[in-house]
């Protein structure tokens, strides 16, 4: 499904350049749950972001579903990105001025389902998170745990065929934080949706069925 070859990210730092990854060969299957970990700075979101398209890598070849992703404008990249992958955020990033149903709905929006078809798809991904009591409050009013399940929900409702979550449970106590990680089990295990997660926990890295680690931009 993924497949990096000898991605390389680097910034041009006087007459040279400072790498954030090294050549990173990997290979990430349908399905797979799979746990990036390594010290800060290892390069660990920078890897995440090249992965979900947010930045292009400076050298090497990157193929999703048989898509080489260096090759396309960025209208093309933009269509991928809305219509196979989810994104979840440490931050939340949910949007202040828009109620619980509303911030589910937006990555809807940009797709162009119709009223009816947003309207069946928000209200079964509220009825199966059970936050249909939520729905018309505002990310200010609720507890970080629900804000980073309504950025789950978020993410899932256009049903991508992979998640990428950048420590996901960075700002949730741990209580919180396993109902997460569990969410993300079940996601995995039931619906089949590939998952790739940056954390820096090791308990929450063995929901994973593979751990990677990085150090200083290469892969142990």
């Amino acid at each position: 499904m993924i497949k990096l070859k000898n991605i390389s990210k680097y910034y041009p730092a006087g007459f040279g350049k400072t790498y954030l990854l090294r050549n990173i060969n990997l290979e990430i299957k349908e399905g797979e749950f799979l746990s990036i970990m390594g010290p800060s700075g290892s390069g660990k979101s920078t890897l995440l972001h090249i992965l979900g398209l947010p930045e292009e890598a400076s050298e090497g070849e990157y193929l999703l579903m048989d898509t080489p992703v260096q090759k396309l404008n960025e209208k093309k990249r933009t269509e991928l990105r809305r219509n196979a992958i989810g994104f979840v955020f440490q931050a939340y990033h949910l949007i202040d001025e828009l109620t619980v149903y509303e911030n589910i709905e937006t990555p809807l929006l940009y797709k162009g389902l119709s009223g009816s078809e947003r309207k069946s798809k928000v209200a079964d991904i509220l009825d199966r998170f059970n936050i249909v009591g939520k729905k018309d409050l505002f990310p200010s009013q609720l507890s970080g745990g629900q804000q980073q399940l309504v950025g789950v929900a978020r993410a899932i409702v256009t049903e991508p065929k992979v998640i990428f979550a950048d420590e996901p449970t960075g700002n949730l106590h741990s209580e919180q934080a396993e109902y997460i990680m569990k969410l993300f089990k079940e996601l995995n295990q039931k619906d089949g949706v590939t998952i790739v997660q940056v954390t820096h926990s090791e308990k929450n890295a063995e929901y994973g069925n593979k751990i990677l680690r990085l150090k200083d931009g290469w892969l142990d």
